[in-house]
């Protein structure tokens, strides 16, 4: 996750609607459908650089308890070592035209804290944890309804891992996935050993995937058998951070937003209806 977009975005406006509890070990914010409604399934969120706490990845997951009629889990997979939002404003200012030296100090702000999430969060320190929540979901929960992983940037790296096959009490841990611009992924060898079905929402410009990438893991998921058949969009005009960070004043950005978050919902709910 070495590219600026992974520390660009806009901080979106809304109040939350969900809470905070301690679940398997974890600091999480959870939502659930309105009015008392029975929960279609469970959705885990693995968020972006900015975590568990970023407004952005609250209100989504309450828009995916709302409109899918899903129970959310938010958990603080990265123990409390985020990515300060402050890197929002270093990273803009680092970028835009101006004054040499503001650019120079936001870009070494930048970087002082770019480097401690890096090494905090890495994929392999942190895999162990996220794996071992939804074990517990999966023994606790996920006996009733079905379970489903939406991760983010710095999350969709886990969610493809878990789609991988890993198993507790010979179930699988997730019923699907669904990612959005994903990053650290090793490709294509990440995406041929997904064995659970996933469902890619890509930037059209995205240093993370290229669109020949994309096009690459188009053709590998989709020619799965149909247990865990995938698929994948591209979101023209859009870059990095899109399904999370948009500027939705912009009305096109924003309706490419609300267009991945359609696309993860119809997922879901799909693939909910046909779990075991």
């Amino acid at each position: 996750m070495s590219c600026p977009d992974c520390f660009r975005g806009q901080i979106h406006e809304g109040e939350t609607k969900g809470k905070v509890i301690k679940h398997y070990g974890f600091d999480t914010y959870v939502s659930e459908p309105p009015n008392g409604t029975t929960p279609k399934g469970i959705i885990v969120v693995i968020p972006d650089a900015f975590g568990w706490a970023f407004p952005n990845n609250r209100i989504l997951a309450d828009t995916y308890a709302e409109k899918g009629g899903f129970k959310v889990y938010l958990p603080d997979f990265m123990n409390g070592h985020a990515a300060p939002v402050s890197m929002l404003f270093s990273m803009q200012t680092a970028l835009a035209p101006g004054n040499l030296f503001s650019r120079f100090i936001a870009a070494v702000q930048t970087i002082l804290a770019a480097v401690p999430f890096f090494i905090r969060c890495a994929p392999g320190r942190t895999y162990p944890g996220v794996k071992g929540f939804f074990e517990q979901l999966r023994k606790e929960e996920g006996q009733a309804l079905p379970i489903g992983a939406a991760g983010f940037c710095w999350g969709g790296k886990h969610t493809v891992t878990l789609a991988h096959g890993a198993e507790i009490n010979g179930q699988p841990l997730i019923d699907a996935g669904f990612t959005g611009h994903p990053s650290l992924l090793s490709l294509p060898s990440d995406v041929e050993k997904i064995k659970r079905p996933v469902s890619f929402a890509c930037a059209e410009d995205d240093n993370q995937i290229s669109l020949k990438q994309a096009e690459q893991i188009k053709a590998i998921v989709t020619a799965f058998p149909e247990p865990y058949k995938g698929e994948l969009r591209v979101y023209q005009k859009t870059g990095h951070g899109f399904a999370v960070r948009a500027d939705l004043k912009v009305p096109d950005v924003a309706a490419q937003a609300a267009a991945a978050e359609d696309q993860a919902i119809a997922w879901f709910t799909s693939h909910f209806s046909t779990a075991t």
